[in-house]
């Protein structure tokens, strides 16, 4: 199984990887718009083992959106040597894994490869709606929301969808959810993307009004599960809490434990991707 994580900032991603040693088992991999830190780990004796590419894509939807597309898209091109990824019509791989066409080193890929990776993960730290999701616990989204796409009117705001086009969220793979959640401990509940991150409690008694089943905030999310969608692989969204969606409170940052709550979440969650894939990927 091969997964794309994608962080916002470079202590995100290196959390991440932290979680499968002390980092002698990454391998750097430069990209077009993209580096990858590759591991590769196992969630136990005789299990078919995960490869991981994590990628810092910068904060904001637009960059997580685009780095995820890069990601994807020169995923095919760099597969690592055991995870024969199968050729899809078009994609100009080879049955030994060669690879040509758009998709080779150096050629400017015309589309995304979707079947180089088997899902797509956005992780980070966050902000939490307290009470339901404290600093320092995990969330994993049931619902990944763009909570401020739409337009302002005399009336509130209205949703892109209001408007008559575009959508304002995706659902994760429902077994994938409820396995993470089990293994984790972290809370099941739909994850805010926002461009402006929440600064007062009007704004978000606002959010959780507009959205009540919001369990945490972040700015990533969804530019990460457009990419991921539009390459037909499903997605996930994890994030660690950092501090409460409100008032800026910087002395109550918790952003180290916050960071070493993410380390340990991603331990954890190899069993449940080996588990996932073996049993319900083709299902999701």
């Amino acid at each position: 199984m091969r997964v794309l994580v994608v962080t916002a900032v470079p202590a995100e991603r290196d959390a991440v990887t932290r979680a499968f040693g002390d980092g002698t088992r990454v391998t750097v991999r430069r990209v077009t718009g993209a580096e990858l830190h590759r591991v590769r780990a196992s969630g136990g004796p005789g299990g078919p083992g995960v490869a991981i590419d994590v990628l810092a894509g910068g904060a904001g939807p637009a960059a997580a959106a685009a780095a995820t597309a890069f990601g994807l898209a020169s995923g095919h091109a760099s597969a690592m040597p055991g995870d024969a990824p199968g050729p899809t019509p078009g994609s100009g791989a080879a049955p030994d894994g060669s690879v040509s066409g758009p998709y080779a080193p150096g050629s400017a890929p015309h589309c995304l490869a979707p079947a180089s990776y088997d899902l797509v993960v956005s992780a980070g730290i966050g902000g939490g709606f307290v009470p339901a999701a404290p600093v320092g616990s995990l969330v994993v989204a049931s619902g990944i929301v763009a909570a401020d796409l739409g337009a302002e009117t005399p009336e509130g705001f209205v949703p892109v969808t209001g408007l008559g086009f575009g959508r304002d969220r995706h659902v994760p793979p429902r077994s994938l959810v409820r396995d993470v959640t089990a293994a984790t401990g972290a809370l099941p509940g739909e994850i805010l993307t926002v461009s402006t991150v929440t600064g007062s409690a009007e704004r978000a008694a606002a959010l959780l009004a507009a959205h009540p089943r919001a369990a945490a905030e972040a700015m990533e999310g969804f530019g990460v599960a457009e990419a991921a969608d539009r390459a037909g692989v499903p997605v996930l969204e994890l994030r660690a809490v950092s501090n409460a969606v409100g008032p800026r409170d910087r002395d109550a940052w918790r952003i180290g434990d916050a960071l070493t709550a993410l380390t340990g979440a991603f331990g954890k969650l190899l069993p449940v991707l080996e588990g996932w894939t073996r049993h319900d990927r083709h299902h999701a």
